[in-house]
């Protein structure tokens, strides 16, 4: 029987753990970025969000806050001790022509606040699955 990698062999049992991790840093993500006081979002552009997120979802749809998508890629992290990192594979966009379209009276600031929101939240989300991958890949190294 052939010997594989011990980095394959991580990856493959990291991404068994990826989705858990990816529910867990999205939770933790929407509540640092999105919810009390230093909200990044004014409430009346976190109900935008959360009509289109609605209406998404009616049609069949992830929402807003389900169409990011993470990987484990192999070229490392300057802040990582191993050779394995996190990258956000789809950030959610609103745009006129993009899945999360919808409002037809949404200004090009509003938008552009809003995407830049959902890149932030997405992007802290990767940070967060990449701690959870690093804590993985020190405990299996133990």
């Amino acid at each position: 029987m052939a010997e594989f990698p011990d980095e394959r062999q991580l990856v493959l049992r990291a991404r068994s753990q990826l989705d858990q991790w990816t529910r867990n840093a999205r939770m933790e993500a929407y509540t640092e970025l999105f919810e009390g006081d230093d909200s990044i979002l004014s409430s009346e552009e976190m109900q935008l969000l959360d009509a289109l997120d609605s209406e998404l979802e009616r049609e069949g749809g992830d929402g807003v806050w389900g169409t990011d998508q993470y990987g484990i890629h192999t070229a490392g992290t300057s802040s990582s001790d191993t050779s394995l990192g996190v990258v956000c594979v789809y950030h959610p966009q609103i745009t006129k022509d993009s899945v999360l379209r919808g409002a037809e009276d949404l200004d090009d600031e509003t938008e552009e606040r809003l995407n830049a929101a959902l890149w932030r939240y997405s992007e802290r989300v990767a940070t967060l699955i990449e701690a959870e991958l690093d804590e993985f890949a020190r405990q299996t190294q133990e």
